[in-house]
């Protein structure tokens, strides 16, 4: 007898749990070394964003609206924006302009020698990996053939 199961196969289910993990630890690689290396929060974002788009693939919609809390991910998005302002105005403060670097810099070439881009790169990550996992999720639900009148 056949399963009605949401989703793909068994197999695919498989690897996507395997490899989610895999893929967002991948991304907060990118955000972290993006002063370092080419990436940064926005490529970061991007790969964690793609790592949630897994899951609905593999398991479909509903379940990942009961694995991941929407709640949750909307105050995480929102206070990546009002940390990002934060910082910005401790620049004005302590650095003399917005978004100036007020941290030491550090050793060339070590994870920690770029003052406040780092932070930037994370907060970046955040945002821009909820943001454009809601917006494809959002973009799933959407019916073309069902028309409001």
């Amino acid at each position: 007898m056949m399963k009605t199961d949401k989703g793909m196969s068994i197999i695919v289910k498989t690897v996507t749990r395997i490899s989610v993990w895999l893929i967002i630890l991948y991304g907060i690689y990118i955000i972290v070394h993006g002063h370092l290396t080419p990436g940064g929060g926005f490529g970061g974002g991007v790969v964690i964003a793609l790592a949630f788009l897994n899951v609905m693939l593999a398991y479909g919609k509903e379940f990942t609206e009961k694995w991941l809390n929407f709640q949750l991910l909307h105050d995480i998005e929102s206070s990546s924006v009002t940390v990002f302002l934060v910082v910005g105005i401790l620049g004005i403060s302590l650095g003399g302009a917005f978004l100036a670097n007020f941290l030491s810099k550090g050793d060339l070439f070590e994870l920690y020698s770029a003052g406040v881009i780092p932070v930037f790169n994370i907060l970046i990550g955040i945002k821009v990996g909820i943001s454009l996992f809601l917006v494809v999720w959002l973009l799933a639900g959407i019916n073309p053939e069902e028309e409001d009148e």
